[in-house]
């Protein structure tokens, strides 16, 4: 005779083609706190945040990390495994590494790209995994400008070491596109990079029309939310700074006329990717030598350029303002320590009470982190070096913080013990 009972079933995630096993709540979702009480009064860390439509479950996010393991701009098992291990672990949003919206616009031959069609399959199914363990991903689309062509970071390495001096540029014979490297102005970022040449306004233009291509792209992979790469030294930061950006016409001299550029995709975007997420990293200083303005003249990028260009950036629709700096001068001098950046998103975050700030730079403990959001200098935490680390890490703090997140339960024999009362007891 059939048992009338409900079958006990391992049910699978829905609206995902492979089969993965479904989490409730979601990895990285505080559990109820009527079955843990130390819930009840959650740090911030872990409360959900809510951008136009999209929901994400907690504040920890995975900063966009450049891997130099593509194959002609095309994502492969390496992002599958790197970037799936972060979305089974419990981080409330990942982002794909800088990814170029042109072959030229790679940083390293390497680089991750969407220029193409054929580089939709394998980034919808880095999505496709992700969503399958509840936790959103976005794309950073990006054009390295006169930072192009240039040897992965590790070879570079390689490079000083054996021969005891610096070469950054990838040449012909190393797959890059020295010839073809460009820039707002024909400044070289510092010896050993290629010599870019000044883009013309129908370049800028196509490299434009590019970033609206890429976001169509984004859409049809799935992405979550879409985050510009406006920071570190890169085309969009080389036209807003007076170091780098030395034209005469619409796109240079005056403030108005260095944001140009980036306001202009901002615009295209948006009116692209209309009900979704969307993010902008800047830069917020660039370290360069003397004061950031000397009477009516900017001398370097600064904060007080950052303010204006992000409430620019808010009116033309965008959410969050992820807050870096640094990268657009050879000579920079950076006092790095734990959360070093993080001044620079509270000074954003007061100017803009409005808008939302994300905060990075060598975050590593997590009452560290909550002492962020709780102080009102950031609204998400973004994590990278310690992240690579310890993937473990929004697992951790949840431990550290006195609340109980639930684990992947694939993962879950692991850290029962941890985080349940005592008197239950985890099945062998």
């Amino acid at each position: 005779m059939a048992s009338t009972k409900a079958p006990f079933v391992n049910p699978g995630v829905p609206g995902v083609q492979q089969y993965f096993p479904s989490n409730e709540p979601e990895i990285g979702t505080l559990y109820s706190s009527e079955v843990y009480p130390q819930n009840k009064s959650p740090p911030k860390l872990f409360q959900p945040i809510t951008i136009r439509s999209t929901t994400f479950k907690n504040r920890i996010w995975v900063s966009p990390m450049c891997q130099c393991s593509s194959d002609n701009g095309h994502a492969t098992d390496w992002h599958l495994v790197n970037l799936g291990t972060y979305a089974a672990r419990g981080v409330g949003a990942i982002t794909m590494e800088a990814t170029a919206v042109v072959s030229e616009g790679r940083i390293s031959p390497e680089d991750a790209g969407i220029w193409t069609d054929s580089q939709i399959p394998p980034l919808k199914r880095i999505v496709e995994f992700c969503h399958g363990q509840g936790t959103k991903i976005g794309i950073q689309l990006a054009h390295a400008g006169r930072k192009g062509s240039t040897l992965a970071f590790w070879v570079q390495g390689d490079y000083a070491r054996t021969r005891a001096s610096h070469r950054a540029v990838a040449y012909e014979n190393e797959n890059g596109w020295p010839n073809n490297v460009q820039a707002p102005s024909a400044i070289p970022f510092a010896k050993g990079y290629p010599l870019p040449k000044e883009m013309t306004l129908q370049q800028i233009k196509d490299v434009q029309d590019a970033y609206v291509e890429a976001t169509l792209r984004s859409e049809k992979a799935g992405f979550d939310f879409i985050e510009l790469h406006a920071a570190h030294g890169y085309l969009s930061h080389q036209f807003y700074s007076p170091l780098s950006n030395h034209r005469t016409d619409k796109y240079g001299g005056s403030l108005e006329n260095r944001i140009r550029f980036l306001l202009e995709i901002v615009e295209r975007v948006r009116s692209a990717w209309v009900t979704k997420p969307l993010f902008v990293r800047i830069s917020a200083v660039e370290y360069a030598e003397g004061p950031e303005k000397v009477g009516d003249d900017y001398k370097q990028w600064g904060v007080e350029q950052s303010i204006i260009l992000c409430k620019r950036l808010q009116a033309l629709g965008v959410d969050l303002i992820d807050c870096s700096s640094g990268g657009n001068w050879s000579l920079q001098k950076i006092p790095l320590s734990p959360g070093y950046q993080v001044p620079f998103a509270s000074v954003l975050k007061s100017a803009l009470p409005n808008i939302l700030i994300g905060a990075v730079g060598l975050i590593t403990d997590a009452h560290q982190a909550e002492e962020y959001l709780q102080q009102n200098k950031a609204d998400v935490i973004y994590l990278a070096r310690e992240l690579m680390r310890n993937a473990d890490w929004a697992l951790n703090a949840a431990k550290e913080l006195g609340v109980a997140i639930k684990p992947a339960n694939q993962l879950e024999r692991a850290w029962v013990d941890m985080i349940r009362p005592r008197k239950e007891k985890s099945r062998l």
